[in-house]
């Protein structure tokens, strides 16, 4: 099981990142065109202000052994944030993101350790490191969002990468549509940089990621490790594509766009 306080630490290291860039907008920035099609760099910013907001419930909830918020509070949340000028998503994310990161660092160690949340949309209760992970992994994410409206060969920062990478839970399944795949089935030997991992893509009915490398794969893929983590979230479009990736075979990098068409 991985530490809670190292997700922490990536969780706090990403934040203070994105903070140093949104603290020096200028009037006209949150209205920039992000990185996420339909939003611009304040709904970024709202979407994960709200998003801050109701996790602190959830884990408020888990702390307190009560139950988790309901749609009704959701849905109050959303329309709160909705309804706020670009400025005020600007500055209720970075106010709703450290009152955040103090609550995940607040319990005990022995807490810390032995804590489960309930996420309400999982099968079971996730250890707390899961629970920030799957935050860091919005957070990185939207960051990338926000600061490749400033700089078009942004990337997502080596302290979330390295969380990331592999990390619970395996959403693959649920990311990749294997309807592109017209039928066909196919083992992608995936080979990353900073960290350096292998492992195998495997193409079919249901996406999924593995260690058992075959020794002759359909395909070959080598990219940084953050250029894989955008891939699979849909932010690998050609303008923000690394220079330097290379593919063979059956790894076929328009293919993989569309198998992991963003979300």
């Amino acid at each position: 099981m991985t530490s809670p306080d190292a997700v922490i630490a990536a969780f706090r290291t990403e934040h203070d990142i994105l903070a140093e860039v949104v603290s020096s907008f200028g009037e006209d920035d949150p209205a920039r065109p992000s990185g996420a099609a339909r939003w611009d760099v304040s709904e970024v910013l709202s979407h994960l202000g709200s998003g801050a907001e109701i996790t602190q419930a959830t884990v408020r909830a888990a702390l307190d052994g009560t139950p988790i918020p309901g749609r009704d509070v959701l849905e109050t949340v959303w329309d709160k944030w909705n309804a706020m000028t670009r400025r005020q998503r600007v500055d209720g994310f970075l106010r709703a993101n450290r009152t955040l990161i103090a609550l995940y660092a607040s319990p005990a160690v022995h807490t810390r350790e032995s804590l489960r949340i309930d996420m309400g949309f999982l099968p079971e209760p996730v250890d707390l490191a899961t629970a920030v992970r799957m935050r860091l992994s919005e957070l990185a994410l939207h960051s990338w969002d926000v600061r490749v409206a400033f700089d078009e060969h942004a990337a997502l920062t080596p302290s979330a990468t390295r969380q990331l990478l592999h990390g619970a839970p395996d959403l693959i399944g649920w990311i990749g549509k294997s309807e592109p795949l017209d039928g066909r089935h196919n083992v992608i030997h995936v080979t990353t940089s900073g960290p350096a991992t292998v492992f195998a893509l495997r193409l079919q009915s249901r996406i999924s990621v593995d260690f058992d490398v075959a020794d002759t794969p359909d395909g070959t893929l080598t990219l940084p490790a953050e250029s894989w983590l955008r891939l699979v979230a849909g932010r690998l479009a050609p303008r923000h594509t690394p220079s330097g990736i290379t593919t063979t075979g059956a790894a076929d990098i328009d293919l993989l766009r569309r198998v992991f068409p963003g979300y």
